[in-house]
């Protein structure tokens, strides 16, 4: 049996292929997605290994059909003596002019916030130029100010910066610019004091701050974050209303979701998926970006998400039943309606298991590892379900490592899991439940 060691080269079987991941080192949060003509740019935290010390520089990626991504050079590195120096940090980008404009978090390690800068491309997305500082730094009560997010409405330009204060909680700082030259503070777009919401966190600050429209409402998207705690989940809410923050992912590994307010889909979600094994279980590589996702308001107002329609063509013919079919690490298996479970046998010790009822999907990875480095545990998405819909009740989609979960509902479960045992690997499934492979 193939074992997964500290410091070893990961196992092929584990490797994501069509997600997002560099071929080694670091990646975490998403940053920019952008669609200019018929190309979609996305750029993202990037290590070329994977030490923490090594400042972060924006890692690139292009397609034209959200599937298939061409890896490019990192298309911004810290300038040495710059506001920067220490890393580039998460933020997003805007069409200005016909120039690709970004607007991100300048690290430097003897600094208590970063820096929030622009920079500028003149090569259609590829490098961009010399960064400036746009606004100034917070009041002494901040315990955390990052992650701008910039977009257009009502004829200004809005900036949104991720914060938190003391006594205040999570915060959304407001900005609005004529012409992206000039910022005036507006004030907090949003604010909570730390609680517990449905169960949730809701974090002493927020992170990586998105701002979608969806049916005439503005909807905040946030990675709720605490100093002592580090990373919790990511959150949905209207800001025009008494915040009520709800989980945007009910698996255990989504994190840094990035928006694009319109695409040729029409709005977008990216997230980083995180690891799902303890550090001593990595090797030369770590991080994935999740599949891009369709959004929308769900009638309790919490965000919701299918795949993006182009996913389909990775499958490499017509479905067949998935009960009792032999895969290798790359599938999908949609299961139409009803209840029961899917369940991949890794080996007669090792698998993952979704189960389907009336109202919740549940994946449990407890027993989808011998690797003492893997994270395990079970999960669970209620209001899972909408046969009216037109979709699947779940759609499962495995990518090496990567598992990803959507309902008919738009719940999503993101998980990571490491089977020891290389492919092939069989499928257990209800009767009306179809599989395919898939081929990047």
């Amino acid at each position: 049996m193939t074992q997964v060691q500290a410091g070893t080269r990961t196992v092929a079987h584990l490797r994501p292929a069509f997600h997002i991941r560099p071929p080694r080192g670091y990646m975490n949060d998403p940053n920019g997605p952008l669609e200019v003509g018929s190309d979609v740019h996305l750029y993202f935290q990037s290590r070329p290994v994977l030490e923490m010390h090594v400042p972060v520089e924006w890692g690139h990626v292009t397609s034209t059909d959200y599937v298939r991504w061409t890896l490019h050079r990192p298309a911004m590195a810290p300038l040495p003596g710059g506001p920067d120096t220490d890393g580039c940090w998460s933020g997003n980008t805007i069409l200005d002019n016909g120039r690709i404009r970004a607007f991100y978090s300048g690290y430097l390690d003897n600094r208590p916030y970063q820096s929030v800068l622009t920079a500028v491309s003149d090569d259609g997305g590829m490098s961009f130029g010399p960064p400036r500082q746009v606004i100034p730094d917070p009041t002494d009560d901040a315990i955390m100010f990052r992650d701008p997010f910039v977009w257009q409405e009502n004829g200004s330009w809005w900036l949104a910066v991720g914060a938190g204060y003391a006594g205040r909680g999570g915060s959304i700082t407001l900005y609005q610019s004529p012409d992206l030259e000039t910022w005036t503070y507006v004030g907090p777009l949003a604010e909570l004091p730390r609680s517990t919401v449905n169960g949730e966190d809701t974090g002493a600050a927020w992170e990586c701050p998105q701002l979608l429209t969806l049916d005439n409402r503005r909807i905040a998207v946030v990675a709720s974050w605490s100093p002592e705690g580090g990373s919790a989940e990511v959150l949905s809410f209207d800001v025009d209303v008494p915040l009520v923050p709800q989980r945007v992912d009910h698996g255990t590994n989504f994190y840094a979701a990035s928006a694009m307010r319109e695409s040729r889909f029409g709005p977008l979600l990216f997230g980083w998926l995180t690891e799902g094994r303890d550090r001593d279980g990595w090797d030369d590589w770590a991080g994935v970006i999740s599949l891009p996702r369709v959004v929308w308001l769900g009638a309790d107002s919490s965000l919701r998400s299918a795949p993006i329609p182009s996913l389909d063509t990775l499958r490499t013919g017509p479905g067949v039943p998935a009960d009792g079919c032999t895969t290798g690490p790359q599938c999908e298996i949609a299961v139409p309606s009803g209840s029961g479970q899917v369940i991949i046998h890794f080996s007669d010790q090792e698998r993952v298991v979704v189960s389907l009822d009336a109202d919740a999907v549940t994946v449990d990875r407890t027993e989808s590892s011998l690797s003492p480095h893997a994270h395990r545990g079970r999960m669970q998405a209620t209001d899972a379900f909408d046969p009216a819909s037109g979709r699947p009740a779940a759609r499962i989609f495995l990518d090496g490592s990567v598992l990803e979960v959507f309902t008919s509902a738009g719940r999503v479960l993101s998980t990571r899991v490491y089977p020891t045992t290389p492919p092939a690997w069989r499928v257990e499934a209800p009767p009306n439940a179809h599989f395919w492979t898939l081929d990047h």
